[in-house]
Parts: C-alpha cells; structure tokens; sequence
C-alpha cells in the first residue's frame, strides 16, 4: 500500500490524500492556513470546522449512518485522518449509468432521513459528498458545517441545497430527486415540517 501523498480532493477548505495508519488505508484531511484571513480568525475557523466535523461524523456513526472512522485528531495543523473508503462517489455513478439512478436515489433518500432523524444536519449534502460502498451502502463525507442538534431549517437547507446541485450536477435525472424526496418523506419522522420548510426556504431564496 503505497499511496502516501495521493491527493484525492483539494477544495477551497481542505485538501485531502491518501495515506496509511498504523497499516491501515486511510487519508488525512487537512486544512491549511488561508493567508487572505487575519490570522486569529483563520485559526478559529480552521479549528471550529475541524472539531465540528469530527463530532458530526461520530454522532452520525453513532445513529447508524456510515460515514469514516476517526483515527485520529490533530489541532496543531487541523488535520483528520480517517478510514480511506473503497467505493465511487455517487455523482460518478449516476453519471456512468443513469439506469440504477432510482436505486440509488432510493438508498440516498433513507440515509438522509436517518441523519435527520437523529437530529444531525449535514451543511452542504451533493452527490459529490457521497460515497457508493461495494456493500451498496451510501457512505456520507465532508461533514464541516454539519449540526447535531438540527432544527427544521437545517434539514430544510440540507434538502433545498441538494435539490439545487442535483439540478445542476444531474441534468436529465430530475426524476430521480424525486425518487430522493419520496424515500425520504417515507423514513423521515417529521417529513411534513421539513417539506413545508423547504417550500419557505425556496421563497425567500426568490426574493435575495
């Protein structure tokens, strides 16, 4: 297993690559200084966001959604380093074979649901933020600006911002964020509040 420095994503944020961990798979996340902040806000950013990620990723595991084991945490530098997750983003999935889309679509559903009937957000759910494991199972990263103690808008924002990237990202697979809404309305305790809330959360996006 030779994979040390395989960058696997660099974003605005974070960059992340491939490692190992006491000979296991794994990547490090890290989050590097941004020289554009003052440097004490830089610091609590980096920090608030690394810590809330660590917590939302474990309460998520706690109730049942997979997301990546922690290996460990460290604040010097904010870097996660976590279980390395065999399996293919679901954005590539759906883009290779769009005939599984109500599969998946169906899987994706319930694994929100899940989450928000756990009372965790996740902040900025795509495709791209999921992960098909060869189990079948939907594996959920880059939980950053997630919650674990969501309120209704928090839900409403995580299925507004989904429908919205599916949009863009799934051009012809509208259908298909339909299949989403169904299976989660059926799972998710309160579908009703969160349904409405997305309906106010649409209006006001018209008038900003």
């Amino acid at each position: 297993m030779q994979h040390d420095n395989e960058i696997l994503g660099c974003g605005a944020e974070a960059t992340v690559h491939r490692t190992e961990y006491l000979g296991r798979e794994a990547v490090i996340k890290t989050r590097s200084p941004k020289g554009y902040r003052h440097p004490e806000l830089d610091r609590h950013l980096r920090s608030s966001r690394t810590k809330n990620e660590a917590r939302a990723m474990a309460e998520a595991r706690r109730i049942g959604v997979r997301t990546p084991v922690i290996y460990d945490i460290d604040m010097n530098v904010c870097d996660i380093t976590m279980e390395f997750m065999a399996g293919r983003k679901v954005k590539d999935v759906l883009d290779d074979d769009p005939s599984i889309a109500d599969d998946i679509c169906g899987r994706i559903g319930k694994t929100i649901a899940k989450l928000h009937n756990g009372r965790i957000s996740h902040g900025d759910l795509t495709t791209s933020n999921m992960i098909l494991m060869p189990n079948g199972e939907i594996c959920i990263l880059d939980m950053s600006l997630g919650a674990t103690m969501a309120d209704i808008e928090d839900m409403g924002v995580d299925i507004h911002l989904l429908q919205r990237a599916f949009t863009s990202a799934h051009s012809g697979l509208e259908d298909a964020m339909g299949v989403i809404m169904d299976s989660y309305s059926e799972s998710m305790d309160d579908a009703d509040s969160v349904l409405k809330r997305i309906d106010d959360i649409r209006a006001r996006a018209r008038y900003t």
